[in-house]
Parts: structure tokens; sequence; C-alpha cells
């Protein structure tokens, strides 16, 4: 499991309590060890892909921490327990949380000046909701990924407003977008327009020196269609009549479990994109959509503050 950032902060005063200072990679080890982390949950990443969950939820357990005054740090990514946070240890608490840290003036002073810099009253503890697990990164990257999954599914309504021949100029876009070899008219002429023969609608090049080609099948059907797994076998025995061993497949539909599960032999691969797949491509490589807002996050440039010189 991942822990909370608020489930860090008592193993954080707990690895503090030898009175030494430790590093962020220390305090790391340690609740990724005590919680039995896994590679995989270790590797989770925030939505803005710039850091780990854990990490950014140990990073926050942190900052609390040091706004209540139970811990300090002296010098860059290390920490030291304070006496304030030796005394919340000799209770023996079975949990720290934010609940917890409202007993210290200094982070209650803190979270007030926040409220009232953001233009929000001061709420009372028992209306506001500390118990929230999210760290503010967290709670960015959440709304940034409904927004996105709003935006992908308007877009895939929008497309499947269009045409046929408008679908595959699309197609076309993303693939010259995503780094496929050809220009935008060559895979034109080799696409748009030609009925599919055995199940391949297109030809591009992997690349832009053309050592190798790619098949497409590209179909815009209706987004509640299920694409089974016959309808790859199909494309499947077309790429090998041609004795071709890459395809892509693309459709505005989706996938059932059979088609996702198959895999094919004689060294053929297949890359599906059902609808959901294409939209969220459409936005990775900014075709069909428009920047609205930035918001740019910042952090304390600690190397501006080291007195190295």
């Amino acid at each position: 499991m991942i822990p909370t950032f608020q489930d860090c902060m008592l193993p954080t005063l707990k690895l503090l309590a030898d009175g030494k200072e430790h590093s962020a990679n220390e305090l790391y080890n340690h609740v990724t060890n005590l919680f039995q982390m896994t590679e995989e949950e270790k590797n989770i990443l925030l939505p803005s892909k710039r850091t780990t969950r854990i990490r950014c939820n140990l990073s926050w357990a942190r900052t609390y921490l040091k706004k209540a005054g139970l811990i300090s740090s002296k010098s860059k990514a290390t920490y030291a327990i304070t006496n304030e946070g030796l005394k919340l240890l000799a209770t023996n608490p079975s949990f720290v949380n934010m609940k917890t840290l409202e007993h210290y003036d200094s982070y209650n002073l803190w979270q007030t000046m926040g409220k009232q810099e953001n233009g929000e009253a001061h709420a009372d503890s028992k209306d506001d909701n500390r118990e929230t697990e999210l760290t503010p990164d967290e709670t960015i990257g959440k709304a940034y990924d409904e927004l996105r999954s709003m935006l992908a599914n308007d877009l895939l309504d929008k497309i499947l407003e269009q045409s046929p021949y408008f679908f595959e100029k699309l197609v076309i876009r993303l693939l010259v977008a995503m780094g496929y070899g050809g220009s935008f008219n060559e895979i034109t002429e080799m696409m748009v327009g030609k009925t599919g023969d055995e199940g391949i609608d297109g030809v591009i090049k992997e690349d832009r020196l053309g050592l190798d080609n790619i098949y497409v099948q590209a179909k815009r059907w209706d987004k509640a269609k299920t694409v089974g797994r016959p309808d790859i076998q199909q494309f499947v025995g077309a790429l090998a009549g041609r004795g071709a061993n890459k395809g892509i497949y693309i459709t505005t539909a989706r996938f059932s479990e059979q088609a996702k599960n198959f895999k094919p032999q004689n060294n053929i691969k297949v890359a599906l994109i059902d609808g959901e797949a294409l939209c969220q491509y459409m936005i990775d490589y900014n075709i069909g959509v428009a920047i609205k807002d930035i918001y740019e996050v910042k952090r304390i440039d600690l190397d501006f503050f080291s007195d190295d010189e």
C-alpha cells in the first residue's frame, strides 16, 4: 500500500527520535520498508510525472511537521526532531495527523495565514476538512485528471460528429505528431479515401528512414460498440498475408477484454488504440486542443540559499 502523507508523520518522528539528523532518503527507505511497499507502488507517479506519489507524501508530511515545530531542517535535505517532537512521542501516540497538529500554535498560525492570503475565512476545525488524505499536489493532480477526462470525453463526441474522411485525416495528423516517418502528405496519399484491403486501411513508415512499415486499421465506430477478438484476429490475418509483423488498430469504439488479451503468433505485434486512448494521445500531442490556462507550481531553490560559493 502507499501510505498517505498523514500515515508518514508518526514514522518520520520515530526515525528522528534518536536526536540525529537524517536525510530524506533515509526517511524514504524507512517508510517504504515499514509499509512493505512493492517496487511498483514506489514508482507510481503523480499526474505531473515529476515525482512519485510516495516521495510527495513524505515531503508534505515533513512540511506539516515542520510548520507545527515538531521537526527542523538545518541543512539541505536533512531533518532532526525538536523538543516539541520528543514531547509528543513521549505521550506514545498511536497516530499523528493534521488534527494532532492543531494543538500547536505555529501550525494554526500558518493555516490561518494561508487562508487569509487566499481570501478565505478561517473555518472552525469542526467544519474544516482537515482529515483529507490528499496532499496539495495530489489535489491539483486529481483536478487535472478530472479536467483531462472531461476533455477526452468531449473530444470523442466531437470526433463522432465528423465525417469518416475527417477521422482518417485526424489519424494521420496524430501518427505524424507521434513521430512516425513520412510527411503528412505522404501518409495521406497512402491512407485517405481508400477502401480497406482485407482489414488494411493504410501503411505508414515506422521512422523517417522508412526502414520498416506499419499497417493501420482505422475504424470510426460508435463509442458504445465493442471490438472483439475476431476483429483483431482478422487484422492479424491480413498482416500475415502481407508478410508484415507490425500493425496499429485505431478505433473510436472500445476493445473487449478478449481482444486486449489476444497474443498473435509469428512475432506479429499489434497496438490497440481505443477511443479513450485516441483522445488521450490527442491531448498529449496537441491535436484538436488548445491551451486554456497554465499554472506554475514552484518550490524553493535550496541551491540558491546554499553557503557554498
